[in-house]
């Protein structure tokens, strides 16, 4: 069988638990909740047969993925944990993206922080009088994706290539979909969001391996 054909099945049965996951937060939660954890499961499947030498720290950032969606469908008893399991992934993102990137002037890196400077701070904002005992862990959270986008702003525009955007629209909807749950559980509970929510992460995430299958590729 061809690294392609493997690609090809990996990505359709990806798609599959995909479709099931978003039909079971609209129907049937007891579906959505079985099928959460087999989407970063599929997503690990499809980096590992397309590519020869795999990236050690990607992998650790889905493995800190998967737990991550597990800890947050009891997010009752484990929100916090769960919240420390994507700060790690986001921490190995930063990492990952931080290799690519050659050579950063202090212009440079004032210009790519202030919009994700700004948007942190207004976010926090608006959260401050919901957060009470949240309120550290937010803010590190904020200030650990902020840096995610961050970084990978200044990787697309070291080398403005279509592999880089998709790096970073990835990390961009990525904090998004984290926007949304932090709305969701702190401002404004509504089922809307826990669709929302899943579909850019979903995207993001997906957007993410395959930005990171062509620079593990590239790779000597």
């Amino acid at each position: 069988m061809t690294k392609q054909t493997k690609t090809t099945i990996a990505s359709s049965i990806f798609l599959a638990v995909v479709v099931l996951h978003i039909f079971g937060i609209l129907s049937n939660h007891f579906l959505a909740f079985i099928s959460k954890p087999f989407i970063i499961t599929t997503l690990v499947i499809i980096y590992l047969v397309s590519v020869k030498k795999p990236n050690f720290w990607y992998v650790s950032a889905l493995f800190f993925s998967f737990w991550g969606d597990v800890l947050l469908l009891f997010k009752d008893q484990f929100f916090l944990f769960g919240l420390a399991s994507f700060l790690l992934v986001h921490i190995l993102y930063i990492k990952i993206v931080a290799k690519f990137i050659k050579k950063i002037s202090l212009q440079k890196l004032f210009v790519v922080c202030l919009p994700f400077l700004v948007f942190l701070f207004s976010f926090l904002y608006l959260l401050k009088d919901n957060l009470g005992e949240m309120t550290i862990p937010v803010i590190i959270y904020g200030v650990v994706i902020s840096s995610v986008g961050a970084i990978s702003l200044l990787n697309y525009i070291q080398e403005k290539s279509t592999v880089n955007l998709w790096l970073f629209l990835g990390t961009i909807i990525f904090i998004i979909s984290d926007g949304l749950i932090a709305v969701h559980k702190f401002i404004n509970p509504n089922e809307i969001y826990e669709i929302c929510i899943m579909f850019t992460y979903i995207v993001a995430q997906y957007l993410i391996c395959k930005a990171i299958i062509v620079k593990t590729s590239d790779e000597k």
